[in-house]
């Protein structure tokens, strides 16, 4: 293994650290090995205060042995298995930059493919009105707010952690005015009279035999409650179809977030609903369904 490059007494310039420390995470598996030099470049822009691709126009400097001696507990918080974003704080999704924390899963570009087909759907309708069903950190909800300037979006965590970080993110990002936020079980905290033009999910969706074969910094680390989908994985989906249909405006669309393996089954779960039409799944960006959308019938 190569030296410490805290503890050598040479000049260690951003361009020899980001080396050194994406060869460690390749040596001792911490990441993909495609990822190491941008996980690298992410965790010393944060100790540097700067953003990641200054880094790379910053390959001549030294850091000072303050920065250094930051930067290296990162390195091991990392190679303990922590994960990037919450060492960092913060995670790109959809254009924006979103707060993030161990309250909160990550926000997983796979789950842009929810908002661009909620956004699809939504054109046209002068004031839209959306509900966000498990929002973690906002980004769902958020970025609707963001991209459709007249929709109202209300969301729903039972985290009471989660529901803080999102409304920090809302904050930032100029949304406060249009976001609601209430803490509770899926649909419980949800007046009975509301009626949404959309509804949206990225629910837990994890069976508890396959917890196992996670990767440890997503098992060990995010948050058990937004991954834990009951024995099978489908408990959400189960309730999110026995109950969407009241909350739904005739016309109204239920577009819910699965996992690669999970498509046909929850088509079955939706179609099983008399209230509800079937409507297309969407593909993520590496060809896997990963949206299954169904509308209120209208009659």
């Amino acid at each position: 293994m190569s030296p410490d490059p805290v503890a050598v007494a040479e000049r260690w310039t951003v361009k020899r650290l980001l080396k050194w420390t994406a060869d460690h995470f390749i040596e001792r598996r911490v990441c993909e090995p495609a990822d190491a030099p941008k996980e690298a470049r992410l965790l010393l822009a944060h100790v540097l205060g700067c953003p990641p691709i200054e880094v790379i126009v910053r390959y001549d400097d030294e850091p000072t042995a303050d920065e250094k001696a930051k930067f290296k507990a990162l390195i091991r918080r990392r190679t303990e298995g922590w994960p990037v974003a919450y060492l960092v704080g913060t995670r790109e999704f959809y254009l924006l930059s979103y707060e993030v924390t161990p309250a909160v899963l990550i926000p997983r570009p796979d789950t842009e493919t929810l908002v661009m087909e909620a956004l699809n759907r939504l054109k046209g309708l002068p004031s839209p009105s959306v509900l966000d069903l498990g929002t973690g950190s906002g980004c769902v909800a958020i970025s609707i707010a963001h991209q459709s300037k007249t929709a109202s979006v209300t969301t729903v965590d039972v985290s009471p952690d989660a529901i803080e970080v999102a409304k920090r993110n809302a904050a930032k990002h100029g949304v406060s005015d249009r976001v609601t936020f209430l803490n509770g079980d899926l649909f419980a905290p949800v007046p009975t009279d509301a009626k949404f033009d959309a509804i949206l999910s990225n629910p837990p969706y994890i069976a508890h035999g396959e917890f196992a074969d996670l990767s440890p910094d997503v098992r060990d680390h995010e948050p058990r409650v937004a991954l834990d989908g009951g024995p099978d994985g489908f408990a959400f989906y189960r309730r999110i179809a026995s109950d969407a249909g009241r909350f739904l405006k005739p016309g109204g669309w239920l577009l819910v977030e699965v996992g690669w393996t999970q498509n046909d089954a929850v088509r079955g779960l939706f179609a099983a609903n008399p209230d509800l039409e079937l409507g297309p799944s969407a593909k993520d960006l590496g060809g896997r369904f990963r949206v299954v959308t169904a509308r209120k019938k209208s009659g």
